[in-house]
């Protein structure tokens, strides 16, 4: 369990799409009081998922090859193969997108929209940085999550650490930028636009390559519990 749960929480961590919002929330007006909203709103989502599924085990996993143990690896390779299915629609996406980006219209539509982007969270409240958090929270990663917390043993303090270290990975990335923006502001806002900006021209790989991998090791670990 805490292998996978490692794993999940890199990709939540470097799932692009979030990470490049929470740049824009910190760079507006009181950007660290909304990156900070933004922060516990998507800390809150990762301990609301699994405290739900705890009270469902009562902190103690199924036994093997019972149905809730089968239920859940079930969900696993469910998950697992959407998130291969999604990694392939984003790949054929990205081509599209490239291939209008390298036209001059194309170039000037994404400057513009980039302009429109960063008038609009200059407006944003702590209220709406927190839902921003919750709506960009992967959750086909949280899924998966949630179907490997199923094994956790509360009994057991290696449960409690795996999922504290879920919980702060997932966060880290997160967690990193907004520190940088306390300790030195105008450092942070340059840096952190240059990666946004970065991200921005491959978000798509980024993305294609987590779920793709993270994809494949949830269809191979739940084939081979469901089989072994």
């Amino acid at each position: 369990m805490a292998l996978d749960l490692l794993l999940i929480g890199l990709a939540v961590t470097l799932f692009p799409l979030p990470v490049m919002a929470f740049v824009l929330v910190v760079s507006a007006p009181r950007g660290v009081r909304k990156g900070l909203a933004f922060i516990l709103a998507w800390l809150a989502c990762l301990v609301a998922v699994i405290a739900i599924v705890l009270l469902f085990t009562g902190g103690q996993p199924p036994p093997p090859r019972s149905p809730p143990s089968i239920a859940a690896l079930v969900a696993t390779l469910v998950i697992g193969f959407g998130l291969v299915v999604y990694s392939e629609h984003r790949r054929r996406r990205g081509r599209r997108t490239t291939a209008t980006a390298d036209s001059p219209a194309g170039d000037e539509a994404a400057a513009s929209a980039g302009t429109s982007v960063s008038s609009r969270m200059d407006d944003v409240t702590g209220w709406s940085a927190a839902a921003l958090a919750v709506l960009l929270q992967p959750w086909g990663m949280v899924a998966a999550a949630a179907a490997t917390v199923v094994q956790a043993d509360l009994s057991h303090g290696g449960s409690f650490l795996a999922l504290m270290a879920f919980c702060l990975l997932a966060t880290s990335t997160l967690l990193g930028m907004e520190l940088f923006m306390v300790f030195s502001p105008q450092r942070a806002q340059r840096a952190l636009l240059g990666m946004r900006a970065s991200l921005e021209r491959h978000k798509e790989q980024a993305i294609v390559v987590l779920s793709l991998l993270l994809g494949l090791w949830l269809v191979g670990r739940s084939l081979y519990q469901l089989t072994g």
